[in-house]
């Protein structure tokens, strides 16, 4: 029986009600006082399950036994790819989890069995009373955000945006009842998802893990989503054994930080982030999730890892959240005065597990002495743990057995299950949004001869976006998508099976003139703050994909855009040289959903209409960088909740104004990143060692001479390991392709080359740094004895004179690769932060006056 107050949906209404007022007013800018930090002005909630004598007497009860060391275990979760079974005995640990590019055994596409089998190991090794251990399950979180999507061969649905297009409750709830099927399959037990941000500024790199700019919507959807994955309150769905625990994230106001920066600040007045970021929580609060999961941002200038008042004071006590709050990646590490080994001022705000990737082993020993000391009270350690055996008892850990004899283990029918595929399907179907259709274009005859181009037409892994199989997702190839379908397939399908004819090629090429040019392009798959943007215009620079809509254009042909992307972007361009334009946002692995919508069936009925409508409103210009339904100069191209219908008049002008109004212009004597957690364009990673080269279009790969892999300096993945096999000269280089850019003015700006580094192995032969720039242009700089003395193991800022390069015959004005390392020797080092900082040759480690 639940104990949800009757006037709960009341005070929903009003504060979206408030909300609305607030946008009317414009009340929402940056650099506003804080209103407060009296919790009365947040609403009073209460617990939405009645207590339960029974299972709080065995919290108690277990409690009451447990041993300091154990309770400190019981607050950490690590990462499977730095934990073992044996240190989850040893240490007590309470979670672990897997991280966006580990895997069972490190397998990329380890098996359902695999997963359950390690899962089973770490389950049993909790569990073992041995030498005085108490059993205690332990949690496995994973992030199973758009279906089981770290998974080979599992359903990706599509991302969070393309389901605020859908605008449907019970297709979301859908969705997450058939992922927690899937991750149960595998025997985990809980996701951290739905994420409920209400993003304010779409060049953010996590606008796709939202649902809306608008808090109604996004408050509708995310109790649905807790439902689907936890079950119904009041139902015996409820945490049965085919779902998982859910996780309320990012708490609080991650989806407004200035210029929609990652993990920036929120500056926002309290009442702002009460009626705009904060309804989505009290939905999902009020479905009785059990997690949530505090956000890497700020508010106002303090940590969110470390605000007591928005955890403790607002979510525990003023809204009545019982279950356990969880960290996210090292975030605790962010809060001053804290790093990733230590911080008791996480723990004391009312972070009750904190998420510890390499260092939980010395967090283990810290936090031990920082009770011990009277840093954290025994009080408040108590009642993380408290919170944490609450939310395992409600979940059946203790009464389940192992993950391999619970309900759904090791079906690997679920994962990719047929009855999946064909709800995603159909969420495609439901997101998409028509923006153009010139003369009513579309749908489609499927009887015509159709040209398919674009790099996105047959790319599985670039409409899946990031959070796929990997991370960032942009490592993937098709064959990591057993039993998808690509955007190019389901229109191959759908035409020649009604007797037309289909020509596929990315350049748009064709050897017979086509009816029509369906070409699928967009943005390439991105996660986290390696996405976000300094501006929303698409291509800047390059303006690829337009020229090739205005090539087929030029040559009289109808064309159809299908753009992929997480956000809405400034295309003017590409809008203007389009027929018809639809935002299909990151549709996941079943892109025949898209072919249903444009084709008509072979009678020439409409098998499926456009039903989706924008839950972001769609910049006019490039300059319009927040733009948000209610702002008091709102003048959208697209306004929120748009989107045409097959029958509906199209009356978009053919000659949209495509100057960018916001171009990106780099200061003089400002710094040039060449890497900052991904390779900034134009550059890429790349390998060579003389028998084999490689281009890396992910984080991680190798050749026989050596490897890149994706690793951790201050924040997830901003840096890489070097691995050098010691099997002749190899090169690691950051370069350009073909392209060889000017950077003439760096060198005339007495720059440095400077990196972050920590060395990992000592050299065994001679190391060469190099600014290539082509051919034999360029020379070899000898580095062995600086990075030598480097300490093992910690890191350093390194620096080198760019006249160092110039007087070995590197040609500033050409420069192919302005970072490259090579050795024949074995060597392991850890980059990051690579960059050209002009006025700071005079200062370097490798100086070369000229």
């Amino acid at each position: 029986m639940s104990n949800r107050p009757t006037s709960l949906s009341y005070t929903l209404r009003g504060l979206a009600l408030v909300a609305l007022t607030l946008l009317a007013a414009g009340c929402e800018q940056p650099h506003l006082e804080r209103s407060t930090t009296d919790s009365a002005v947040w609403p009073v909630l209460r617990p939405p399950l009645d207590p339960d004598p029974a299972l709080e007497k065995r919290v108690d009860t277990l409690l009451a036994q447990m041993t300091l060391e154990q309770k400190v275990g019981q607050i950490i979760q690590a990462e499977i790819g730095f934990v073992t079974p044996e240190d989850v005995r040893r240490y007590h640990l309470g979670s672990v989890l897997n991280g966006g590019g580990t895997y069972a055994n490190g397998n990329r596409y380890a098996s359902v069995a695999e997963w359950v089998a390690l899962a089973d190991a770490f389950y049993l090794a909790s569990m073992d009373t041995a030498g005085g251990g108490l059993a205690i399950p332990m949690l496995w979180g994973t992030d199973a955000v758009h279906g089981h999507n770290k998974i080979f061969g599992a359903t990706l649905f599509p991302h969070n945006i393309g389901l605020g297009a859908a605008g449907d409750p019970a297709l979301v709830r859908d969705i997450a009842r058939v992922t927690a099927r899937a991750v149960r399959a595998t025997g985990l037990d809980w996701t951290f998802a739905p994420s409920l941000s209400v993003v304010r500024d779409d060049r953010w790199g996590r606008t796709y893990e939202g649902y809306a700019e608008d808090p109604q919507l996004v408050e509708r959807l995310a109790g649905a989503a807790v439902a689907g994955f936890q079950g119904a309150l009041d139902s015996p769905s409820f945490l049965d054994p085919t779902r998982v625990l859910a996780t309320a994230k990012h708490y609080l106001g991650d989806g407004g930080t200035e210029n929609g920066i990652d993990r920036g600040d929120t500056t926002v007045t309290e009442a702002v982030l009460r009626d705009i970021h904060a309804p989505g929580y009290f939905a999902a609060l009020d479905a009785g999730v059990q997690t949530v999961m505090a956000s890497h941002s700020s508010w106002q200038g303090e940590r969110m890892h470390g605000h007591k008042y928005l955890l403790t004071d607002v979510l525990k006590q003023q809204l009545g959240f019982d279950g356990f709050v969880i960290g996210d990646w090292n975030s605790h590490g962010l809060v001053p005065g804290c790093s990733n080994a230590s911080c008791p001022q996480a723990i004391n705000a009312g972070v009750d597990m904190i998420m510890v990737i390499e260092d939980w082993r010395e967090f283990w020993y810290n936090t031990l002495a920082q009770v011990k000391r009277g840093d954290i009270s025994q009080a408040r350690l108590d009642d993380a743990v408290r919170r944490i055996l609450r939310v395992k008892f409600r979940a059946g850990l203790f009464d389940r057995g192992k993950p391999s004899t619970r309900v759904l283990a090791n079906d690997a029918g679920i994962v990719g299950a047929a009855a999946h595929r064909a709800l995603a399907r159909r969420a495609v179907r439901q997101s998409l949004v028509l923006l153009k259709n010139k003369n009513g274009l579309l749908p489609l005859r499927p009887q015509a001869r159709v040209l398919v181009a674009g790099d996105g037409a047959d790319n599985i892994g670039k409409q899946a976006g990031g959070w796929s199989i990997s991370w960032q997702g942009d490592d993937n190839r098709n064959a990591d998508f057993p039993g998808a379908t690509s955007i190019y397939t389901g229109i191959r399908a759908a035409v020649t099976a009604a007797g037309g004819s289909v020509e596929f090629n990315v350049d748009g090429a064709y050897r017979q003139r086509p009816d029509v040019a369906i070409v699928v392009y967009g943005e390439n798959p991105y996660a986290e703050w390696q996405g976000d943007l300094q501006s929303p215009a698409y291509q800047p620079y390059s303006h690829r994909d337009a020229r090739l809509l205005e090539k087929l254009q030029s040559d009289g042909i109808p064309v159809v855009s299908i753009f992929i992307s997480g956000r809405p972007l400034w295309v003017n361009r590409a809008l203007n040289a389009s027929d018809a334009f639809v935002a299909a946002w990151l549709p996941g692995t079943e892109g025949a959903g898209i072919a249903d919508v444009i084709f008509t069936d072979a009678g020439g009925e409409v098998q499926h209409d456009f039903t989706g409508r924008l839950s972001f409103s769609w910049p006019r210009l490039a300059s319009q960088v927040r733009l948000n339904r209610g702002d008091a100069d709102y003048e959208p191209l697209f306004p929120y909740g748009y989107g045409l219908g097959v029958n509906d008049e199209d009356r978009l002008a053919d000659k949209l104004p495509i100057t960018d109004d916001f171009p990106i212009a780099r200061a003089a004597g400002s710094t040039l990143p060449l890497f900052s957690g991904r390779p900034a364009a134009p550059w890429m990673f790349g390998l060579s060692d003389g028998r084999e080269q490689k281009n890396l279009t992910g984080a991680s790969g190798g050749i026989d001479g050596g490897a890149i892999a994706e690793a951790d300096k201050d924040t997830q993945g901003d840096a890489r390991d070097f691995i050098w096999h010691g099997r002749g000269r190899t090169t690691i280089s950051l370069h350009a392709g073909h392209e060889r850019p000017d950077l003439s003015n760096f060198l005339a700006s007495q720059a440095a080359l400077q990196l972050d580094i920590r060395l990992d192995r000592a050299p065994s032969e001679a190391v060469f740094a190099a600014v290539r720039c082509g051919g034999q242009c360029g020379g070899d700089l000898d580095i062995t004895a600086p990075l030598a003395a480097l300490p093992a193991g910690q890191w350093r800022r390194l620096s080198i004179d760019l006249q160092c390069f110039a007087q070995r015959g590197a040609d500033f004005s050409r420069v192919n690769a302005p970072f490259a390392i090579s050795t024949a020797g074995a060597l392991k080092l850890r980059v990051a932060n690579i960059k050209l900082t002009p006025d700071a040759a005079s200062a370097a480690d490798i100086r070369c006056p000229g």
